[in-house]
């Protein structure tokens, strides 16, 4: 069995998230419709290759629920 180095896993979990809000940041940024500009309902989240969440952003987080499901149902179909 591998050892994991606390550290890394540390530095890999703030980078994953990071990434998730920089997604919801851009998205907000970027956006026309009033629900996500002003609203901010929306969700982001980074998922692995199985449709497993990795990190979710600190946004709007029960959309999150529904959300893995979907992702591996899209992975199906392609």
């Amino acid at each position: 069995m591998n050892d994991i180095d606390p550290i890394e896993l540390a530095l890999f979990q703030s980078a994953t998230h990071s990434v998730a809000e920089q997604m919801g940041a851009t998205l907000r940024r970027t956006s026309f419709s009033p629900n996500i500009k002003e609203r901010r309902d929306y969700s982001c989240a980074v998922f692995d290759r199985h449709g497993n969440v990795i990190a979710m952003g600190d946004h709007m987080p029960v959309h999150l629920g529904a959300m893995p499901m979907s992702v591996q149902s899209a992975i199906k179909v392609n």
